[in-house]
């Protein structure tokens, strides 16, 4: 399916404001009610739309420090891409985890409550992932600008 210019505008909306309503996005995007209604299904179940998610507050949740962590593994082969992947997957700390082109294989992005809790994080599971050869991280200082919202083109 291709998106004509009003499934993109129903898009740029839902990024920005989730929670609308169904009558207020209609009334934003200029469609009937239930025309609205029905793309925003059709959008959902082909799958342009993957899920709806509450953004919350790092500070409030007490994990304002984001550390970026690039990791080198000590070899290529499927099996140890494999294994650090499933054990990344299961740090909770850890909210992204790229496999990169570039000095490093892998990119990750951990949330902390400060240098001490990053340590502990290191300790009790980054330095445990299997086949690392080795590990540089980076402290944000602060975020600059930071959104979910995907570029939307015509």
């Amino acid at each position: 399916m291709s998106l004509d210019q009003t499934d993109r505008r129903i898009l740029g909306v839902l990024q920005r404001r989730g929670r609308i309503s169904n009558a207020d996005l209609s009334d934003e995007v200029n469609l009937s009610q239930s025309a609205c209604h029905r793309r925003v299904q059709r959008l959902e179940s082909d799958g342009y739309i993957r899920d709806y998610v509450a953004l919350l507050d790092a500070r409030k949740m007490a994990v304002p420090t984001t550390v970026f962590v690039e990791i080198t593994l000590s070899a290529q082969a499927d099996e140890v891409l494999d294994a650090f992947e499933k054990a990344v997957s299961r740090i909770p700390d850890v909210l992204e985890c790229h496999l990169m082109a570039g000095s490093a294989d892998y990119l990750l992005k951990v949330v902390a409550e400060n240098t001490d809790d990053f340590a502990r994080i290191h300790r009790q599971y980054l330095s445990r992932l299997p086949g690392v050869a080795q590990m540089q991280s980076s402290f944000a200082l602060r975020t600059v600008f930071k959104t979910t919202a995907l570029p939307i083109h015509s």
